[in-house]
């Protein structure tokens, strides 16, 4: 039994189709075909079931998939035993948020190029769902999200931690004479919002759906970076996490509104996949992440 085998055969389970790990792996599918051929000629048992260009695991394929996590994250953690003290100087590409690149990667990229300058450090961004689609067919190493605490056996959580969710207004935005407020106080102004379906913009509507209301946007885009330099230049109601909008806040050039009636959290958290292989630099990534 190879590692080279077990490798294929994780993906071609990931992937459900021996051409699709053939061409994440740079083989042919033939040379995908033999290794998985070989392995189940070892293991004494059927791994797949292949039905046309899909192939889903068997019973007896879905428990070696264990196993097959198992050896390679051994491998892996034996393989950096024996670079221990180096430097690390390998690639590491996070998969993450608008809102995380601006507010919380700033200080860990600085980090990083001060500490470990052989990391080549590669940061995309996009929606949960298309960074979570991106964990799970290997296009990143981790992915670090700001959501609803979210499991699956096929993943490792390396990190949760909670964010407090906030009205934000802009500074010369009268809303009575201060203190507490309730929703209903803030109906009639202009909101700057995520784009619907977003998730700060969902934890609104489902709370506004299970009061018969709604609410219509002055302004939607993906960017919290803009939609803050819109409502600092424009009069408006914004919501946001806490760790966007908390310098602006300390600077007075947005305004906190105590809304009563609204109390949410979402949670800062790290994803790598369970075939993957927790390298120095997801260690280091992970660490500081923790501490910003």
């Amino acid at each position: 039994m190879e590692l080279r085998q077990i490798g294929t055969f994780i993906n071609a389970a990931q992937y459900e189709s021996f051409t699709k790990a053939a061409e994440a792996l740079g083989y042919t599918q033939s040379a995908v075909t033999i290794q998985i051929k070989l392995l189940e000629e070892e293991l004494e048992t059927k791994l797949f079931d292949r039905m046309g260009k899909k192939c889903k695991l068997t019973p007896k394929g879905r428990e070696f998939l264990n196993y097959a996590y198992e050896i390679m994250n051994a491998a892996n953690n034996a393989k950096l035993s024996m670079k221990a003290g180096d430097e690390p100087d390998g690639e590491l590409t996070v998969g993450t948020l608008d809102s995380i690149c601006y507010a919380k990667l700033p200080g860990v990229i600085h980090y990083f190029r001060q500490h470990h300058p052989k990391v080549n450090l590669h940061i995309i961004t996009g929606s949960p769902p298309d960074l979570i689609d991106m964990m799970e067919h290997n296009k990143v190493d981790l992915i670090y999200i700001l959501d609803e605490p979210l499991y699956n056996n096929n993943w490792h959580k390396a990190m949760e931690i909670p964010e407090p969710i906030v009205f934000v207004a802009s500074p010369g935005l009268e809303l009575g004479t201060g203190g507490a407020l309730r929703f209903d106080d803030l109906m009639e102004q202009p909101f700057f919002l995520t784009e619907k379906g977003a998730n700060y913009h969902l934890i609104l509507d489902k709370y506004l759906a299970a009061r018969g209301r709604s609410i219509v946007p002055c302004f939607e885009n993906s960017n919290p970076d803009f939609i803050l330099k819109m409502l600092k230049e424009n009069d408006g109601v914004s919501f946001l996490p806490y760790f966007c909008v908390e310098n602006d806040i300390e600077e007075k050039a947005l305004k906190l509104l105590n809304v009563t009636d609204i109390k949410s959290f979402m949670y800062r958290q790290i994803f790598y996949h369970k075939n993957k292989w927790k390298t120095r630099e997801m260690e280091e990534f992970i660490r500081l992440a923790a501490k910003k």
